[in-house]
């Protein structure tokens, strides 16, 4: 997987470890040391407080984002920062940016620290956690603007808007009208997608040419929240899910329930039949290019690669129905406002400038991703209707059911990821999937539901 995992799959981070301890909002497994440490050289510039005024001057509004390894959306988000800069004369709002793989962590230690900047970009999964924890302040005022946002690209917890994203992706079944047409295999459609019955005869009968190492390929050598993002779609399209989501308290009857149990079993008769690989290559995508497997499991950010190679011939088809109808994962990184800025105001007001389509736009454009608004999508080639990647925001639409919004979901994310990594290397599903259940459940009660 990319090290910035493309659009929508994060790392799951330090802040699980809180979460299952039960003292993320006191920092407590975060010294106060090791957060000044990390956070001096980000917090010093200026010597201000976040949003406040230097003598003079205008009040400097900090904005820290993960993109330090990404020029395409730095640059993008860069760009919106200049206009704002330059639109008025009251804020000047000052961007760092911080590799990936050390950002979640830096946040939390900026958070023990209270040395947050004002702006800050959260990956969509862990809005509700670090809301909870005190890190985020509610948005307000922007409620006309986000309705036009795709659901899955603005943030909420306990009613509230915390985030909004410029963008999402989708997941696909990718694969090639060639193959389809060589296997007497039907080519599905978003409103008439492959059943789950048919997708297995599908693989079945490409395992039987024996034209290839393995009949798809699902990224099962990927870690981390690709396996939530990935994996659980599938679980709910079964008809299972993460948490019971009437209050967000239980996995129980819900992860071990009998449809739970079923999507356990077919994954894990994938790698024991070979129809997939139990472990995958670093790169899925490049294998499907050069002809090792016939169906990919991956998202839209395969379109430029798969597209290269193939051209028309590459076919982004909908995931199978299993039963409930498809289902793909949603949500992407997001801009939010932070409790400890001395300025919310300008926070606020920087935050509804950027929200304007043609910023959607941008960012869209320039990391080749899905817009968020139907007026923004219609300013980015490709993604207008009808256009060659229209059909990921369709998806995006129709098949979004988002990652739990809930405080406990990075805990719950690690669960999921190791019980189905045990599954499919052999564990007994319903035993396997009754301890993810007592662990989530514990974890839950400890933190008193997060309430």
């Amino acid at each position: 997987m990319p090290s910035d995992p493309v659009r929508g799959v994060r790392t799951i981070d330090a802040s699980e470890e809180l979460v299952k301890s039960g003292l993320i909002k006191k920092l407590a497994t975060v010294g106060l040391a090791a957060a000044l440490a990390l956070t001096a050289a980000a917090c010093s510039k200026g010597g201000t407080t976040p949003g406040t005024q230097a003598a003079g001057g205008p009040v400097e509004l900090s904005m820290w984002t993960h993109n330090a390894g990404n020029k395409g959306e730095l640059g993008a988000i860069e760009s919106i920062v200049t206009e704002f800069n330059a639109s008025q004369t009251k804020y000047q709002v000052k961007v760092q940016a911080f590799p990936q793989d050390s950002y979640n962590q830096s946040v939390v230690a900026a958070a023990a620290a209270k040395k947050l900047p004002c702006i800050l970009d959260i990956d969509q999964p862990n809005v509700a956690n670090w809301a909870w924890a005190g890190y985020l302040a509610p948005m307000e005022g922007m409620d006309d603007v986000l309705s036009k946002y795709l659901p899955s690209t603005v943030a909420k917890w306990n009613g509230k808007t915390y985030a909004y994203g410029y963008y999402d992706v989708s997941l696909a079944m990718v694969t090639r009208k060639s193959i389809l047409k060589k296997y007497d295999i039907r080519e599905p459609s978003i409103d008439q997608p492959w059943t789950g019955d048919e997708f297995m005869a599908a693989l079945e009968k490409v395992k039987a040419s024996g034209d290839f190492d393995y009949p798809a390929d699902f990224a099962t050598g990927w870690t981390g929240e690709w396996w939530p993002y990935g994996y659980s779609p599938q679980l709910q399209s079964f008809g299972a899910d993460l948490i019971n989501r009437s209050d967000y308290k239980s996995a129980e009857g819900v992860l071990n329930s009998d449809k739970a149990v079923a999507w356990a079993t077919w994954f894990q008769k994938l790698a024991k039949d070979k129809l997939i690989p139990k472990k995958s290559s670093a790169d899925p995508a490049l294998d499907f290019v050069n002809g090792k497997s016939a169906f990919l499991w991956n998202g839209s950010w395969t379109a430029i690669s798969t597209r290269e190679k193939f051209g028309d011939d590459v076919l982004f088809a909908p995931p199978p129905d299993f039963g409930n109808g498809p289902k793909v994962g949603g949500g992407s990184w997001t801009w939010g406002i932070s409790t400890n800025c001395g300025d919310a105001a300008g926070a606020a007001e920087y935050m509804k400038f950027a929200a304007a389509d043609k910023y959607v736009a941008k960012v869209a454009k320039d990391t080749n991703n899905i817009p968020t608004t139907d007026a923004a999508a219609a300013q980015v080639p490709g993604f207008e209707p009808g256009g060659a990647n229209d059909i990921f925001r369709q998806f995006s639409k129709k098949y979004t059911t988002m990652r739990p919004e809930t405080p406990g979901y990075p805990f719950i994310a690690t669960e999921f990821a190791k019980v189905s990594q045990d599954i499919l290397a052999g564990a007994d599903p319903k035993s396997a999937l009754d301890q993810a259940v007592k662990n989530i459940d514990a974890n839950q009660a400890a933190n008193n539901y997060f309430q």
